[in-house]
Order: C-alpha cells, then sequence, then structure tokens
C-alpha cells in the first residue's frame, strides 16, 4: 500500500533539521581535516604552499566537549584580530560542531543585539555553519591535514 502525502514539505527537512545536519557535518570534516578529538589543548598551525597558514587553538577540552578556536593569518586592520576566525564547540559524544560565532571577539548577542528573535538567531547560526562548512571543504581541498598541522612552540615567557 502506498502512502500519499498530503504536503510536498513533508519530505523536506525543516530549518532546525538542516541546522543538525550542517553540525554533524561540520563536525566529520573537521574531524577527518585536523582529528581535534585526538589534540591536546594548545595552538597547531597548519601550512602548505600557498602561504596562508591556517591555526587551530584547542582552548579547553572537557570529557565530551572541545571549544576550539579556527583562523588564518591573515590580520583584520580595524580589530588587529586574525580573520577570518571561528569560534567551535565541538560535541565528542554526539559528532557534532557548531560554529559559536565568526566574528573576532564578538559574541552573538553583539552580533544580534539583545532580545533577538528565534528566527534571527536560527538564520544566523544557519550562516555560520554553512560558512564552517564550505571553509572546511575548502581547507581540504587546499591540502590541509592532520598531515600538515604542527604544535606551535609557546612564545618564551618574558624575563624580568
Amino acid at each position: 500500500m502506498s502512502v500519499v502525502l498530503d504536503r510536498r514539505t513533508a519530505l523536506l527537512p525543516g530549518r532546525f533539521e538542516f541546522l543538525m545536519g550542517l553540525y554533524a557535518e561540520n563536525y566529520h570534516r573537521l574531524a577527518r581535516l585536523f582529528a581535534p578529538q585526538e589534540l591536546s589543548p594548545g595552538r597547531y598551525v597548519s601550512s602548505i604552499d600557498d602561504g596562508l597558514d591556517v591555526h587551530l587553538q584547542v582552548l579547553e577540552r572537557h570529557p565530551y566537549t572541545l571549544e576550539l578556536e579556527l583562523t588564518y593569518d591573515l590580520v583584520d586592520e580595524q580589530t588587529g584580530l586574525r580573520t577570518p576566525s571561528a569560534q567551535l564547540r565541538v560535541y565528542t559524544d554526539a559528532h557534532v560542531a557548531e560554529a559559536l560565532h565568526c566574528h573576532p571577539g564578538r559574541h552573538l548577542w553583539q552580533v544580534l543585539g539583545p532580545f533577538p528573535p528565534a528566527r534571527t538567531v536560527l538564520q544566523h547560526r544557519l550562516r555560520m555553519n554553512g560558512f564552517l562548512t564550505r571553509w572546511l571543504e575548502y581547507l581540504a581541498e587546499q591540502g590541509h591535514s592532520l598531515g600538515t598541522l604542527e604544535r606551535e612552540l609557546e612564545p618564551p615567557a618574558p624575563v624580568g
């Protein structure tokens, strides 16, 4: 017996389901690219022949989550911070990676303002995580990988 759907949209995922799919895709791309779940806290750099080094910093490591920052070695003239930059939270048990924000030094409330509508927050998260998906794909195509990733030496402590 065949079932006829009343609505064509019943076949398509909603925005929330699509966002959760992006989170899962970002996790798997990130895991294949740099395997951050295997890295200890610290700074790492991936260098290839294009001269644009990628920096990955494992900020915090918890039993089921990682806090990461992914950025290029380009500096924004206005802020003095590396750009583009993405703050990531990786849920190792659920196999999802979420871009928390992609604006250097700014939190979500600073970008969207206080008390934004839920639809605005969801659309912003879709844009950030869509950007992260494309960026991770681009990095892999350029040749960045766990094999090009090296731990950065910590800068020496100031004397005196």
